[in-house]
């Protein structure tokens, strides 16, 4: 990259890490982090042009339904996702309960041993009802962080303008 768009390269690099940084510790502080596979998903990929930018974020496929929300056919929430006629997958359910290691209990309110994959079905019913309340952990640190954007974005290509005249010009 030239050194004509330093200044607003620093500007979006800041404004991603901090977008990613922030969406990290709310999936934490929300114990939405058993396995840390969508924690290490979490990056963005900045190109900076001469005449334009572009910023996109990475994350797990299935970020964008813990971050937005799925509606159940019981349960509604404000979001694009919801189950009709297929249910969520049993055995990430299972696979979690495990991770978690929850448990069913007998009439005499000791342990069952290990049926996971019981817990997954109840799991796997309870979702497709109720569906996944949304989580925001992404959407809520990205609006905050693109509320300051504009300015610091226009100040920064402000100052790359700027040098590029002065540059020209000495020239």
């Amino acid at each position: 990259m030239s050194a004509k768009l330093q200044n607003t390269n620093r500007a979006l690099n800041t404004f991603a890490k901090f977008v990613i940084q922030q969406s990290r510790s709310r999936l934490s502080k929300n114990k939405k982090n058993v396995s840390s596979s969508l924690y290490n998903s979490l990056d963005y990929d900045l190109k900076v042009m001469p005449n334009s930018f572009s910023l996109g974020f990475i994350m797990e496929e299935y970020g964008a339904f813990v971050d937005k929300g799925v509606s159940g056919i019981k349960m509604k929430y404000n979001t694009p996702y919801s189950y009709t006629n297929k249910k969520p997958p049993m055995q990430p359910l299972a696979d979690w309960a495990k991770a978690k290691r929850i448990r069913l209990r007998d009439e005499k309110g000791r342990y069952k041993k290990g049926n996971y994959r019981s817990i997954g079905f109840i799991l796997q019913r309870s979702i497709y009802e109720k569906g996944i309340k949304p989580s925001l952990f992404f959407t809520k640190p990205f609006e905050q962080a693109f509320k300051k954007l504009p300015d610091d974005l226009i100040k920064n290509f402000g100052l790359d303008i700027d040098d590029l005249l002065d540059f020209t010009t000495k020239r």
